[in-house]
């Protein structure tokens, strides 16, 4: 994880004590909570604390988000998971602990340099197996990018983040000041954008996403926006991958489009079924890569999402929907 300095806007600082750890630097500023490097006084070992934005605190649906990522984290006990130490309150603040790992996110990793082809598939399989583990214990991520993978020194990765996890347990949550919607654009099911929950099938699809990210070097679907992203997710086929890197096999290229199906039953019916696809790529079905777009025709759609304002109108009315939905859930 990246070291940050600590500015005086933030809530704690460098040496302060916050209840049982004491914070020995600023790791980063998340989507609804600020991370903290600190050393546990009592266990004697690094962790990570995290803590919600005070506005949160105001927002029962970002506090409920926060109070699920540690109810999952408590949970869970695998390699590819994050470990959760603990939770608790100090003075009325909730906060979540957890390992300490060193290391780079996966977008981090991107975003350095393109890693090689023959990296990816191990890296993928390990990630796979975590998320295989998830559903089997009764949780589905719903929010997997690159951003909630860390990747250790040693290679291994490590999923994190599991604040709009799906769980046995969750509940319906009402409230009236509608937040952020469930997911990131780029790596968004079709499902989601529609206002669906989601389930297993839809960690298929992000993983797949960055499947395609990883070996192509660039998201599946690309845009000047993120309703021409949205539009894409819901109506456009990815271009084939061996055509966009010849180094990528058809066989890879099939996999990562199985995973992209716009239709979750046209996708791997779980986690476990795409571990063996990822085992035995010589076992892909290639008839799917006829349904992919040639790289022209591609970008002839990415030319007309530009310019059709009217679709862009229609698909944010269904995203506005869509959160309204997802919300209630």
């Amino acid at each position: 994880m990246t070291t940050r300095t600590i500015t005086p806007d933030k809530m704690l600082q460098i040496g302060d004590q916050f209840d049982r750890y004491q914070i020995t630097s600023y790791l980063a500023q998340g989507g609804m909570s600020a991370i903290y490097r600190a050393f546990d006084l009592v266990g004697r070992r690094e962790v990570v604390i995290k803590i919600p934005d005070q506005a949160m605190l105001g927002d029962p649906a970002q506090y409920e988000r926060f109070q699920r990522e540690m109810e999952v984290l408590g949970t869970l006990s695998h390699p590819t998971i994050l470990k959760g130490l603990g939770s608790g309150k100090y003075n009325r603040i909730p906060y979540l602990a957890t390992e300490y790992i060193e290391g780079r996110s996966l977008r981090e990793m991107l975003d350095a340099a393109p890693l090689p082809v023959d990296s990816v598939l191990p890296l993928v399989l390990k990630i796979a197996s975590g998320l295989a583990y998830c559903h089997a214990n009764g949780v589905i991520h719903r929010d997997l990018k690159p951003e909630n993978i860390l990747v250790s020194a040693e290679g291994q990765p490590v999923i994190m983040d599991f604040g709009l996890a799906l769980t046995k347990s969750a509940h319906r949550v009402t409230y009236s000041n509608l937040s952020a919607p469930m997911g990131t654009p780029d790596y968004m099911a079709p499902e989601q954008i529609e206002g669906q929950r989601g389930d297993a099938r839809t960690d298929i699809y992000a993983l797949g996403t960055i499947f395609y990210e990883l070996l192509a070097g660039r998201p599946p679907f690309t845009g000047d926006n993120q309703l021409a992203v949205l539009n894409q997710h819901l109506h456009a086929t990815a271009p084939r991958l061996d055509r966009l890197n010849p180094a990528i096999s058809p066989q890879l290229a099939a996999i990562a489009a199985k995973c992209l199906a716009r239709q979750p039953e046209q996708r791997y019916p779980d986690m476990p079924a795409l571990l063996h696809a990822l085992e035995h790529p010589e076992q892909a079905d290639l008839s799917i890569l006829e349904q992919a777009p040639t790289l022209k025709s591609d970008a002839g759609l990415a030319q007309t999402l530009k310019y059709v304002g009217v679709a862009f109108i229609i698909l944010a009315v269904m995203v506005g929907l869509g959160m309204v939905l997802q919300a209630l859930r």
